[in-house]
């Protein structure tokens, strides 16, 4: 089976070692082009605002305490 073809740009995006698998399957459930390979820093194709917008979403949800998201989430709602 050949490997994806890869697009010319993309992005290292620094992610813990432990969370990057994680990050990964979301980013690919969100159909946003990434790619992370064995030993291999995670790479995504960043084309445009929304898919910037969902990475760090995504990254966001992994590195922030539940008790700030519980705060931003409340402060959504005033």
């Amino acid at each position: 089976m050949k490997p994806p073809i890869q697009p010319e740009v993309s992005e290292i995006v620094e992610v813990n070692w432990a969370d990057r698998w994680q990050v990964y399957h979301r980013l690919q459930e969100l159909a946003i082009p990434c790619w992370c390979d064995t030993n291999q820093p995670l790479r995504v194709h960043i084309d445009d605002a929304l898919t910037a917008v969902q990475l760090w979403s995504v990254l966001r949800q992994l590195t922030t305490s539940r008790q700030d998201l519980v705060c931003w989430l409340e402060r959504c709602f005033r």
